[in-house]
């Protein structure tokens, strides 16, 4: 088989990155990843270069080039089926895709007012009704989800479901932004996930710095 490359943005902030990365990673597929960064004033030429979008990540493989995040998930899932993308259960598989979706669609608030920055310094930040709004429902879709099938995860083991909601629980995380006990215990099995751990090295050794999402 080719090998699969996947061009990735600032791991700090890149969000859409991180999400098709940590699936990959986590369901075991081996892949080389390239960053292209985004902190150019005008755009990265390079990017555009990649993908008709002319946004990161961009997966590449034998002459195909990919540029959304959960398209790319499911190329890979379909190359790899004896990988777990998804959960066993066909019910579960559903679900796990409603939340994906739902998180591709929604939470406007959320990522305008707390940017993905796994650097940022822990401190609490004021949000707006809005953002509340969006915290809540989130709230509901993991304490609806987590624990099915005897995993801490969405839906029992680490799922796509999981990677696609991770930059989440990095906002909630570096903005304190929740106290639920439930919820807390959900972000702490993904942030001790082996493939959220190398994420986040990568991304503390970058020097670069996105001065619009500094909060």
């Amino acid at each position: 088989m080719a090998p699969l490359k996947l061009y990735v943005g600032n791991k700090n902030y890149s969000s859409w990155s991180m999400r098709p990365w940590l699936a990959l990673k986590a369901a075991g597929v081996d892949f080389e990843d390239e960053l292209v960064r985004f902190d150019f004033p005008a755009g990265n030429p390079a990017i555009k270069a990649l993908s008709e979008g002319g946004t990161v990540p961009v997966l590449e493989h034998d002459g195909l080039r990919i540029w959304e995040s959960l398209a790319i998930v499911e190329y890979v899932a379909e190359l790899f089926p004896d990988k777990r993308f998804w959960p066993a259960n066909r019910r579960d598989r559903a679900m796990a895709r409603v939340c994906c979706c739902e998180m591709i669609a929604g939470f406007r608030a959320l990522r305008s007012a707390a940017p993905m920055n796994l650097r940022y310094p822990r401190k609490k930040l004021a949000v707006g009704d809005d953002v509340e709004a969006d915290i809540r429902r989130i709230q509901a879709i993991w304490n609806g989800h987590a624990g099915r099938g005897g995993g801490p995860f969405l839906f029992g083991a680490f799922s796509t479901a999981d990677a696609f909601f991770a930059p989440v629980v990095a906002r909630f995380d570096s903005y304190m932004l929740v106290d639920d006990p439930a919820t807390l215990r959900y972000m702490d099995a993904v942030k001790n996930h082996p493939a959220w751990k190398a994420w986040a090295a990568d991304a503390a050794r970058e020097p670069w710095i996105i001065p619009e999402d500094e909060v």
